[in-house]
């Protein structure tokens, strides 16, 4: 599909493959058939995703299924080649998220809620955020090869849902406006079936073989909020620098909530 002459450039970054499928990609495919710019990128390449195979060889395979998921989602994939379990907040990985956020100039970012189960998910949360504003500081150094010009502009920020929509206690997540993706959600579960060795992975890791149905369940919940059949919430980040007019849903034609 061709992007329209007012496209935006939507960026989708979790820490590993199937985040994103599983937790925003009936957006995004909305997105794209309205003729927008979409890119998705994974902290990771899934690197510990596996009991029978190394590092090196479940990362090729991940990176694989990242790259034929994002391939139906009319999607350019990046892995930034992190590690699994870590990710942590330091000044290398702040520079290296800058550096990203710098060349890759989105006007929308889409990423990890700042609470989520596990900390890949919450330090890519700060990193990206963090990152917002520091690519637009012309002072900022990122000490990479051959650096990128300092970004113009903070785009917006908005959070997916947690995983399961549950704080550390339990508590049913909040968020600010659901986005209904019930024409888009077959192509979704398509994407997000892509990533046949996670589900291998949880399987035998957690006892969890419902990889597919859990997504379909969720959908369904944030769905109900908003009369669908299927949903996928957000929160937006307002902070001062950040746009807090809600561009998403009105690039969506969606009301506001």
């Amino acid at each position: 599909m061709a992007e329209s002459p007012q496209s935006l450039h939507i960026l989708a970054i979790h820490a590993h493959p199937d985040d994103i499928e599983f937790q925003c990609a009936g957006t995004l495919l909305r997105l794209r058939a309205k003729g927008h710019k979409i890119s998705v990128a994974t902290m990771t390449p899934g690197d510990c995703g596996s009991a029978e195979m190394n590092q090196d060889e479940i990362a090729d395979v991940r990176r694989g299924e990242a790259a034929a998921a994002a391939k139906i989602l009319e999607a350019k994939y990046t892995c930034l080649e992190y590690r699994d379990l870590s990710i942590v907040f330091d000044n290398d990985s702040r520079r290296r998220m800058a550096e990203f956020l710098r060349r890759t100039k989105p006007d929308i970012i889409l990423t990890a809620s700042p609470v989520d189960y596990m900390h890949d998910h919450e330090i890519t949360s700060m990193l990206v955020r963090d990152a917002c504003f520091n690519a637009s500081v012309p002072n900022y150094r990122t000490r990479q090869w051959d650096p990128a010009t300092p970004a113009t502009k903070i785009p917006y920020l908005y959070y997916v849902d947690a995983v399961e929509g549950t704080d550390h206690f339990g508590n049913r997540h909040p968020v600010d406006f659901v986005v209904d993706v019930t024409e888009q959600f077959e192509t979704k579960i398509a994407a997000l079936a892509c990533h046949a060795s996670q589900r291998n992975w949880l399987r035998q890791q957690h006892g969890m073989d419902e990889y597919l149905d859990a997504c379909r369940r969720w959908s369904e919940k944030r769905g109900t909020e908003v009369g669908a059949e299927h949903g996928e919430g957000f929160r937006q980040y307002k902070g001062h620098p950040h746009p807090a007019d809600n561009i998403l849903l009105e690039l969506l034609g969606e009301p506001g909530t």
